[in-house]
């Protein structure tokens, strides 16, 4: 009997993947399923670590789009962003009468839901299905709770029986011709081969044409995993076997894991997440991913650092834009790109294109970089190898705000960079006129010479000067945005030397506050605040983060002071706070 899930056309090289049936006619239960099993059960499924500072700023010629961005943005830190990030795990299993078709695994006539092979299948099945009969995210939604429920009290089963030597290991990929697929899902699977004593090939299967296909692919698994060297093909699918080894990432998967195995995540998530159950809805599967980080993924980043370990690279430079080189990618170059370089150029920054570097350069680029700044694209893949203490700045457009920036989120979390986005202008006839992604794809950037001097003013400010700006509006917008990029810092040095213009203004007077603040600096963060207040005294709220400030810093007098000037001028205010807080009277 034929497979329903995949038929080949008259082209053997071709497939087409049927996804008009019920999911559990399509989709593999790992837990219960025959066809897989694993070599080894990790030690985690999943684990919070530190959060990196990624910030996206509104940076177009026109203030209709600055208010689009700036909303966009409030939505996503409301409602899109973790307290932390999250690991997930990820291990080697062996599939039997496995199947590669297109960019999908199959074992046993079933599609595995594993990593951003998992996702975007997921996402396939709802978009193919949307106009039948039947409710698409109910239906999902339902089957994967069904799997929990039927998972509950199972573990995966483990691999028993030997290994043939030679059994190969294959790779799922997106394609090959897009640097940041093959970077961050590919090739990371081969660090599950740590350790096995693996002696078999390695196939990695693409849907694309072979024409598409590019070098880049070999040339990073020769300088990343050496000891392969001979044993590593490119071959298009489909591909079947009887029996290979593949990687099996518990992101993807993770609505099909037994609840108790995910319990705590929700504890991470926005307020408006209010319980695991939520996270396991389907609609939610991007928002968790732009918050995870494969455990793959981190090894990829320790082996790419581990090989340029004791080596100089004095001819690369550590401040850096990268263009790109439109012979081997689409060319999108961003209109005022001269312009921008030619100001960065005063600060000894370097022009660079990732794809004529050898990619041990790349990495040692990244790895050694003060600042990289770009425009949007793939080559910021190439942030899994930045040191911590790099800023990535990244330009681009409320399209790609909305339809990419989550993309790199990973990556920034990985290396623990700082990972900054400015969201300028589309290069279009109307640039006010928003794309339709399907239609128009990515639309290149334009950044105007107003937003060139907002990048600029930024990138120096962190890099030691200080910008001469002549309004507040310039002052305020530069001061919060280096004070959300985590430079409060700097942020200080800016307000200070422009202190008329700080001390006449009581929302720069609470700004300063805010940055002391954040560097746990009380005593300064309560001179700014008693400056705010003489800026504007109709303000209580001032007074009442002056007596919280006061108390930090053991001032009873202040707090007496502050007491004393919200009961003469905010009789209300005071009678509500003295009840809420009842040791104010005792210093009062």
């Amino acid at each position: 009997m034929p497979n329903p899930i995949w038929q080949k056309d008259v082209d053997p090289l071709r497939n087409k993947i049927e996804l008009k049936f019920p999911p559990d006619a399509l989709f593999m239960n790992p837990w219960v399923d025959p066809g897989f099993s694993v070599l080894a059960r990790p030690e985690f499924v999943w684990r919070p670590m530190p959060r990196t500072i990624i910030e996206g700023f509104p940076a177009s010629a026109h203030e209709e789009m600055n208010r689009k961005i700036t909303s966009f943005l409030g939505v996503v830190k409301k409602q899109k962003v973790f307290r932390k990030a999250l690991e997930f795990s990820a291990v080697p299993a062996v599939l039997e009468k496995a199947s590669f078709r297109k960019s999908y695994v199959m074992a046993s006539d079933r599609l595995l839901l594993s990593g951003a092979a998992g996702t975007r299948l997921i996402n396939r099945y709802r978009w193919e299905n949307e106009d039948t009969e039947f409710d698409v995210d109910m239906t999902l939604d339902a089957y994967l709770a069904n799997c929990r429920e039927q998972n509950r009290s199972r573990q995966l089963p483990l691999h028993s029986g030997g290994l043939s030597p030679d059994i190969p290991f294959a790779v799922e990929c997106r394609n090959t011709f897009n640097f940041y697929h093959f970077l961050t899902e590919a090739l990371p699977q081969l660090t599950l081969l740590d350790g096995l004593d693996f002696r078999g090939n390695i196939y990695f299967h693409f849907p694309n044409a072979e024409e598409k296909h590019r070098p880049f692919t070999e040339a990073f698994v020769e300088t990343l995993f050496p000891e392969f060297a001979g044993r590593v093909f490119f071959e298009r699918a489909p591909k079947d076997y009887e029996r290979v080894i593949t990687a099996y990432d518990f992101l993807g998967g993770h609505a099909q894991l037994p609840e108790a195995m995910l319990e705590g995540i929700a504890s991470f998530a926005p307020a408006t997440v209010q319980q695991e159950e939520d996270i396991l809805h389907t609609r939610f599967n991007a928002n968790l991913a732009m918050n995870s980080v494969s455990t793959m993924l981190l090894k990829l980043r320790s082996r790419a650092l581990a090989a340029i370990e004791g080596q100089e690279f004095p001819h690369l430079p550590k401040r850096f834009f990268v263009g790109r080189d439109s012979r081997q990618s689409r060319d999108r170059h961003m209109a005022g790109e001269d312009q921008l370089f030619e100001h960065l150029s005063l600060f000894d920054f370097e022009y660079v294109v990732f794809e004529n570097l050898h990619p041990i350069e790349q990495i040692a680029l990244m790895a050694n970089a003060e600042m990289m700044i770009s425009y949007h694209g793939a080559g910021f893949a190439n942030m899994l190898f930045a040191n911590p203490q790099a800023h990535v700045i990244e330009i681009g457009t409320l399209q790609t705000a909305q339809f990419r920036w989550g993309d790199f989120w990973p990556l920034a979390n990985a290396a623990q960079c700082r990972y900054i986005s400015f969201f300028a202008d589309f290069n279009s006839e109307d640039p006010l006129i928003e794309p339709h992604f399907a239609k128009d794809s990515i639309v290149p950037v334009a950044i105007s010479e107003p937003a060139v001097a907002q990048i600029m003013a930024f990138v120096v400010s962190v890099l030691g000067h200080v910008p001469e700006l002549n309004s507040v509006n310039a002052l305020g917008r530069l001061s919060r945005e280096l004070l959300q990029a985590g430079s409060a810092d700097r942020a200080v040095a800016v307000l200070e030397r422009h202190g008329p213009l700080v001390t006449e203004d009581v929302e720069l007077c609470l700004l300063k506050a805010d940055c002391h603040k954040d560097l746990d600096e009380p005593k300064s963060e309560l001179v700014a605040l008693d400056k705010a207040f003489k800026a504007d005294p109709s303000r209580w709220q001032t007074l009442v983060r002056i007596i919280w400030c006061a108390n930090r810093c053991e001032r009873p007098q202040v707090i007496r002071w502050a007491v004393s000037r919200l009961r003469s001028d905010f009789p209300e205010r005071h009678a509500a706070f003295v009840k809420n807080h009842e040791w104010v009277r005792y210093i009062a």
